[in-house]
């Protein structure tokens, strides 16, 4: 997917986006004076978006998407995913719509040492109450479909970091969310791996029409955004924010 416009949002019914965002601010108490990490981001990812948010190091760039994905509460603002507000909700019903709605990519890749390859990347249908046959059919298929087939039984330390990394992305893509968060996905891989990867989520995202926003200071990953979106000292580039 290539071209990278850049924007600040994308309009859209609230059928029609996967994430949305108001005025969001994550301010952090520290002495002397509170650190404002995140200032008034005001965002909006369409359905089936390739989107990487870019900057530099201290950018905000994690911190939105963890607030994306309700990992963390803002200081104020509002986040809605498929029209419906999580800022708003509980802990319990928060931790539903993360578990049936949004799927993670961490580049530690964050799998379970004591589980295999298989057992990894169905953790969240198990979760979500699908039935055995049917979550290894799953993982199966999609393991064929990305260059996974065969290493269904080994466990972590048995794979490559692109395997243990492909088997993360298959993890947040098999519940069916609405949007998938990558933070840095390809920050440990080397470049024949990082391309690899790319084109897996690439992919999903064409076939599937899986929305993908990814935290990224990898030009491979911002050429093949189909939007681009830089943030500076926690705020979109170009975007007014009033100090709060």
């Amino acid at each position: 997917m290539q071209g990278n416009s850049e924007s600040n949002g994308a309009s859209g019914a609230a059928a029609d986006y996967a994430v949305r965002t108001e005025e969001l601010w994550k301010i952090y108490p520290q002495d002397p004076r509170p650190v404002e990490a995140v200032r008034g981001v005001d965002l909006t990812v369409a359905s089936g978006e390739f989107v990487a948010m870019a900057g530099p190091s201290g950018s905000g760039k994690t911190t939105v998407l963890n607030l994306l994905g309700g990992l963390t509460r803002p200081t104020r603002g509002r986040v809605w995913i498929e029209g419906r507000e999580i800022t708003a909700l509980g802990d319990r019903e928060l931790a539903a719509v993360r578990m049936n709605r949004i799927g993670f990519v961490f580049q530690s890749y964050n799998l379970l040492p004591v589980l295999t390859a298989l057992e990894n990347a169905e953790f969240t249908l198990l979760l979500q109450g699908v039935a055995a046959s049917e979550r290894h059919e799953r993982v199966r298929g999609l393991f064929k479909e990305i260059g996974l087939e065969g290493v269904e039984d080994r466990f972590p330390p048995k794979l490559s970091g692109g395997q243990q990394q492909r088997v993360a992305v298959a993890r947040a893509v098999l519940g069916n969310p609405a949007l998938v968060l990558a933070d840095e996905p390809t920050a440990n891989l080397d470049s024949v791996t990082a391309e690899a990867l790319l084109d897996v989520m690439e992919k999903l995202n064409r076939t599937k029409g899986t929305t993908f926003v990814f935290s990224t200071h990898d030009p491979r990953v911002m050429e093949r955004a189909g939007r681009l979106i830089r943030l500076v000292d926690g705020r979109i580039e170009g975007a007014a924010v009033e100090s709060g």
